[in-house]
């Protein structure tokens, strides 16, 4: 089972770069798709109907703004939309579906912002997901909690850590929850299969060249229930796949 998370910057403009070879080539199982800024009203003819894939989109009640989308080759076995928390489910910023005796959290988290007027509401997401998916665990489901998490955890995850520690992404007030889904009981795949290479990274600033010199961050995650990693084989970083100022990562399961 190859599960795929993206965050598209757009999935019009990532549709208009090339998403649908990649996905034709890649052909993952479930895909995992945020920040696809589009109500469904809006998408191309080509992504009403993917061939092979049953999709669900959940847009933000803003035009042009945040929103994720499930992709998966066989239907889901449970669909659920957003965390029961209007302040977020508005913003379309999370898609929960089952595939067998997985249960996958597409979460698109928070920015904290440049002037961290957003800290708050990113810490409260945080707090209402993990809510969730520890009730999920709870009835025995296997849980993994994918997507755009906003957050970088430790300084191997991302170029400059001395230089954002007091920026929205590093800071430790944000960085704690990482720490806490730990205490929880969840991995970082990446992280747990490499755990001391550095330089691997998943977003990087649109601003000059700095993906061509790799100064980025790692910010999108697989964290695996324990419960769930026995079944790890692989965790991987698709940053050779363009089309977002992110690339997919990827998780494969046995």
């Amino acid at each position: 089972m190859r599960l795929v998370s993206w965050n598209v910057n757009g999935i019009r403009a990532c549709y208009g770069k090339g998403f649908l070879d990649w996905l034709a080539a890649a052909q993952p199982d479930v895909v995992c798709l945020q920040e696809t800024r589009v109500h469904p009203r809006q998408l191309p003819p080509a992504l009403v109907e993917i061939p092979g894939y049953h999709t669900t989109w959940v847009p933000a009640e803003k035009l042009g703004y945040s929103g994720v989308a499930t992709l998966s080759k066989v239907p889901p076995d449970e669909v659920t939309v957003g965390l029961d928390a209007p302040d977020f489910d508005r913003e379309g910023r999370t898609l929960i579906t089952r595939h067998g005796d997985v249960t996958v959290f597409n979460g698109y988290f928070p920015n904290g912002q440049n002037d961290l007027g957003r800290v708050p509401y990113k810490s409260a997401y945080y707090k209402r997901l993990l809510q969730i998916a520890q009730a999920r665990r709870g009835r025995g489901e296997a849980v993994v909690i994918c997507g755009d998490l906003n957050t970088a955890h430790h300084p191997i995850d991302l170029k400059n850590p001395k230089a954002n520690v007091k920026n929205t992404g590093f800071l430790p007030e944000e960085r704690v929850w990482l720490d806490a889904m730990e205490a929880m009981g969840y991995v970082d795949a990446f992280r747990r299969l490499n755990p001391d290479t550095p330089d691997r990274y998943t977003w990087w600033s649109a601003r000059g060249d700095v993906r061509a010199r790799n100064v980025g961050w790692r910010i999108d995650f697989h964290w695996v229930g324990d419960e769930l990693w026995p079944r790890v084989c692989d965790a991987i970083i698709h940053d050779q796949v363009m089309g977002s100022d992110h690339c997919p990562v990827e998780l494969v399961l046995r």
